[in-house]
């Protein structure tokens, strides 16, 4: 994730994401740099319009947002269902037991 953060604050700095300018985010940071996985984000990179990439990405936390809150109801959906499951597992537990018994 450094490597992204990274390139995105080259890019909020109005600079040319390049492997210099990433390199040189992630050595003042105290980030060991490898080279290759520079390498490989500016090739991710290549062509990819950042800006557009961003804006679409702040949409989804409203729809995320609006999915919360439909949450306790599924809490107590959860746990009606979970009841009976206990009651399965013990039937489960009472039907292994009788196997058992045929053949030891």
């Amino acid at each position: 994730m450094e490597y992204i953060y990274a390139a995105l604050l080259v890019h909020s700095a109005g600079k040319t994401v390049d492997e210099e300018s990433v390199k040189a985010v992630l050595s003042a940071a105290g980030i060991a740099v490898d080279d290759f996985r520079v390498k490989a984000l500016i090739a991710a990179l290549d062509g990819v319009d950042i800006e557009g990439a961003i804006s679409k990405a702040t949409v989804a936390p409203i729809a995320v947002a609006a999915a919360g809150a439909s949450a306790p109801a599924v809490t107590v959906a959860v746990e009606e269902v979970a009841a009976p499951e206990e009651s399965k597992e013990e039937e489960e537990e009472n039907a292994m037991a009788g196997l058992g018994a045929l053949f030891g």
